[in-house]
């Protein structure tokens, strides 16, 4: 899909209510079901809160519900992204120190 097309839909979806947009959500599934592959979430927690989401839809929650449950789905996922970047930069900072200083210049053997 070109990118001109992607955002006259976007603009159409910013001024629904959620109910509306799901319905939206439910004909673009229809679609990819009968012309194309579906596109999985890319990450954990994406594929969790469209589980959760279509869970709930599917015993009928409230909308409310079902966004108030998925942005925190989403916060989570925020703020595990953040713990892990934070625990990669640690890793890195310790692989860092635990190299062998290469900078250090060896006193000549022999000599006074």
């Amino acid at each position: 899909m070109d990118d001109q097309l992607k955002q006259r839909i976007l603009r159409r979806l910013e001024s629904m209510e959620d109910e509306r947009g799901y319905q939206v959500l439910d004909y673009v599934e229809f679609l990819e079901s009968k012309y194309a592959a579906r596109a999985a979430p890319s990450n954990l927690f994406a594929k969790i809160s469209e589980g959760v989401q279509d869970t709930m839809r599917a015993a009928r929650i409230p909308i409310r519900a079902i966004s108030g449950t998925t942005g925190l789905v989403d916060s989570a996922g925020k703020v595990m992204k953040g713990v892990a970047a934070a625990a990669s930069a640690v890793v890195d900072e310790v692989a860092q120190a635990a190299k062998p200083d290469t900078k250090a210049v060896e006193k000549p053997k022999g000599g006074p």
